[in-house]
Order: structure tokens, then C-alpha cells, then sequence
């Protein structure tokens, strides 16, 4: 396959590559056109593995669960007919798709990505918005975990953004984290934001022990938290959390109860400055915005979040909170959470834990 040499000029965004009309962009559109020759601002990566992220695999999972038990094999057969109906990975229920790593096989002369051949690289980009061919039928993967052993070829854009793996973690480890990193960055900033201001605020982390999660507590401690709580389901995760020692308090509240979650952090030292919102089940909205004080901010990382719901429940409760919608991206943001990996143990043993599970 080589580069195209027609006269058009590539769209950045992938505009090219939409087949829907009138053309939308791609992360919005049903359809992509994931093969024929490169454009010459464009990347092709032969994929290794896929992420899916958590909310995406929960959905699957729990529609595919027979006799208390996923069917890993109905799981992998919808992933399969999602990629190849819409030239992407895109769940058509939660709109999410996740992230993959792969090796740059071709590069446009005109890409500004900075990458050449043979770079093994994390897309920082979702899944959703990636034109992706899959060759192997997925037959390494049992459909049971969210990261996918792939064949297959991806196409990056003049604006999608990738980083070459790091050569001191191992692969599955690397792409756990990237494919959460914009979290992290953003509550640091926010964090930052009123440190810089004179006033060190209470952040409370909802899905305080998963990988957004874990990263989000050890961030906010970075950036000068006044203090940190981590929220989560149930006492299992609770003892690991505090074993991990990323939270000054742990507590446990369903996230989808607003009256116990708001209870669970003005219990320990709440209510919050700064909540984090990281769990991938939907109807955390009201909650989170219990547990804020007035004035406060809420940020919401979760696939699974409705914007309807947390506008229009803050509306109905006259809460004085500010709302972020966490974008994934962040200047930076690659690096500055695999430091955190590398350099807080907790954070480590919960995303080692979570890969071994």
C-alpha cells in the first residue's frame, strides 16, 4: 500500500475518510472508510492490541452475560461486527470506543506527527474516531478482558495524536495507563488552579480504586489537595485502596445513590472542592454534585456520564458548581501519568492488580 499521490489535500480531522452524507466528523460519524492508500498527512499502524474502555466493555459484558457468566465469544463476535459495519470501534450504545497500540508501518509526507517506521506507539486518540481493519478475526482474544490481542491496521490523522511506548514498562501496562491519562493531568491542573488562588481544596475521587481513579487521588495529592478521599463500591475495594495508600480517607457508597454518596464524603471531611468522577456505570450525575460545595467543581471522566442529567440535575438541586467534561487530552498528559506509574507504588500495584485480575 503506498502513499496517494492525488492533488487533494487531506482533511486533518479525516474528513476524507467519512462516509456518511452530508459528511460529519468522524468521531460523530456511522460509517469510515478505513483502507485504500494513505493520504500524505496520514499514519498507518499495524495494530497489536486493542483497549476497550470500561465502560464499553461493561456494556458488552453485561448484555452478553448468560447464567451469571460473559460470553466471551458473543462479546468478541459484536466487537467484530461494530468494526467492520462501521470502519471503526465505536459501541453504539455508549458511544465510546477505547485506544490500541501498533507499530507505524507507512508515515504520509506530509504527517505532523513526528513518527517514522518501525515506532511502536499508544494512539491517544479514541477508538471511536480511528479507521480500523481487523485480519485475525480477533482468535487471540477470549472476550472476557477489555484489552484485545489484534491484527489489523489503523489510519491517524493529521490532528490525532500518538506516543511511543516507553521501553521500561510492559505493553499491557503502558496502555492501561495511556488510555486513562487525560484524567490525572486534568485534576492536577484543577487542583493547581485553586492552590494558585491561596485556597488548598478537598478532592473526593468516586471510583477512587480503578485506573483513572488511582491516578486522579495520586494527582490531586501532587498538585497540593488539602486532602484526598477516595470513593468506592464495596469494602474489597475499600482495603485496597487503602492499602495502596493513595487516599488520606476511603469510604464506600453506591455512586448511583446521591443521598449516600453525598453522605460518604461529608463524612470524611467533605463536602468536596474538587470531585473527580471515574466510575463507568451511568447515573452518578446527582451525586457527584451533592458531594460538591457551593462553588465547587465537579469533573466528569466517565463514558457513562449524561450531560442532560448533571446540567439539568445542578439546575433542579440550584447547586453553585462548575462542571468539566474531561476531554482525554491535556498537553503533556502521556507522560505526566506514566511518571506517576513509575514513581507512586500504589498506583502501580492497582494497575498490576487490575491486569492480573
Amino acid at each position: 500500500m503506498s502513499v496517494s499521490t492525488t492533488t487533494v489535500s487531506a482533511d486533518p480531522t479525516g474528513l476524507h475518510r467519512v462516509l456518511d452524507r452530508p459528511p460529519v466528523l468522524p468521531q460523530a460519524a456511522e460509517r469510515l472508510d478505513p483502507g485504500g492508500a494513505l493520504w500524505p498527512d496520514e499514519v498507518r499502524v499495524r495494530v497489536e492490541r486493542l483497549n476497550l474502555d470500561a465502560a464499553s466493555f461493561r456494556q458488552l459484558a453485561e448484555k452478553h452475560t448468560v447464567a451469571g457468566r460473559p460470553d466471551g465469544d458473543a462479546v468478541r463476535a459484536e466487537v467484530l461486527a461494530i468494526v467492520s459495519a462501521r470502519g471503526k470501534m465505536q459501541n453504539p450504545v455508549t458511544g465510546s470506543g477505547g485506544m490500541l497500540v501498533g507499530t507505524v508501518e507507512e508515515v504520509g509526507p506530509e504527517s505532523p506527527l513526528g513518527l517514522v517506521v518501525g515506532d511502536r506507539v499508544a494512539t491517544l486518540v479514541s477508538l471511536t474516531l480511528t479507521p480500523l481493519v481487523i485480519d485475525d478475526a480477533l482468535s487471540s482474544w477470549d472476550g472476557l478482558t477489555e484489552q484485545v490481542p489484534c491484527a489489523g491496521h489503523a489510519v491517524l490523522f493529521g490532528r490525532s495524536i500518538a506516543a511511543r511506548l516507553p521501553e521500561d514498562l510492559p505493553v499491557a501496562l503502558s496502555l492501561s495507563v495511556m488510555d486513562v491519562c487525560g484524567a490525572p493531568a486534568l485534576t492536577a491542573r484543577v487542583v493547581e488552579e485553586y492552590v494558585e488562588r491561596g485556597r488548598a481544596p478537598v478532592v473526593a475521587v468516586i471510583g477512587g480504586a480503578g485506573k483513572s481513579g488511582s491516578l486522579s487521588l495520586a494527582a490531586a495529592r501532587r498538585a497540593g489537595a488539602a486532602s484526598t478521599i477516595g470513593v468506592v463500591p464495596h469494602g474489597a475495594e475499600a482495603e485496597v485502596l487503602r492499602g495502596a495508600g493513595l487516599a488520606d480517607h476511603v469510604s464506600v457508597s453506591d455512586a448511583r445513590d446521591p443521598i449516600a454518596l453525598r453522605q460518604a464524603v461529608t463524612s470524611v471531611g467533605g463536602p468536596a472542592d474538587v470531585t473527580v468522577v471515574c466510575v463507568d456505570v451511568p447515573g452518578c450525575e446527582g451525586g457527584a454534585v451533592l458531594a460538591t460545595a457551593e462553588r465547587g467543581t465537579v469533573i466528569f471522566f466517565s463514558m457513562a456520564t449524561s450531560f442532560s442529567a448533571a446540567a439539568l440535575g445542578a439546575e433542579g438541586l440550584a447547586a453553585d458548581v462548575r462542571m468539566l467534561i474531561g476531554n482525554g487530552y491535556v498537553p503533556g498528559h502521556a507522560a505526566y501519568a506514566l511518571e506517576l506509574l513509575r514513581s507512586e507504588a500504589g498506583v502501580r500495584e492497582l494497575f498490576e492488580r487490575r491486569l492480573h485480575d
